[in-house]
C-alpha cells in the first residue's frame, strides 16, 4: 500500500478510534499458545508443507515454521493453522 493512501486511512482510524486493520487492510494475526494461528485479511497461500506455510499479506510474506502444520480452515479472508508453531516471520 502506498504511503499516500496509508496516511489518511491511518489518521482516520486513529481519529475515530477504529481498529487499523479495518481501514488499512492489515492482516490480523492471532496466535494461541504455540499450537494454533488465525490469519485474517490474507492474500493467499504461497507454500504449504508440514514444516512451513507461507502466506501473502499486505505487509509482505508471512512465514510460519513448525512441526505437523495443518491448514484447518481456508476461507477467502481467513486461514486457521494447527500444529506445533516454532516461528513466525514477516518478510517484506
Amino acid at each position: 500500500m502506498s504511503g499516500e493512501k496509508k496516511k489518511p486511512r491511518e489518521f482516520l482510524a486513529n481519529y475515530l478510534e477504529l481498529p487499523k486493520d479495518l481501514l488499512m487492510n492489515l492482516p490480523r494475526i492471532t496466535l494461541l499458545g504455540d499450537m494454533q494461528l488465525h490469519i485474517e485479511n490474507h492474500r493467499g497461500i504461497i507454500e504449504y508443507t508440514k514444516e512451513r506455510i507461507r502466506i501473502s499479506t499486505s505487509l509482505g510474506e508471512l512465514v510460519i515454521d513448525g512441526e505437523g502444520l495443518v491448514l484447518r480452515n481456508i476461507f477467502p479472508d481467513e486461514i486457521a493453522v494447527d500444529g506445533k508453531i516454532r516461528a513466525l516471520n514477516i518478510l517484506e
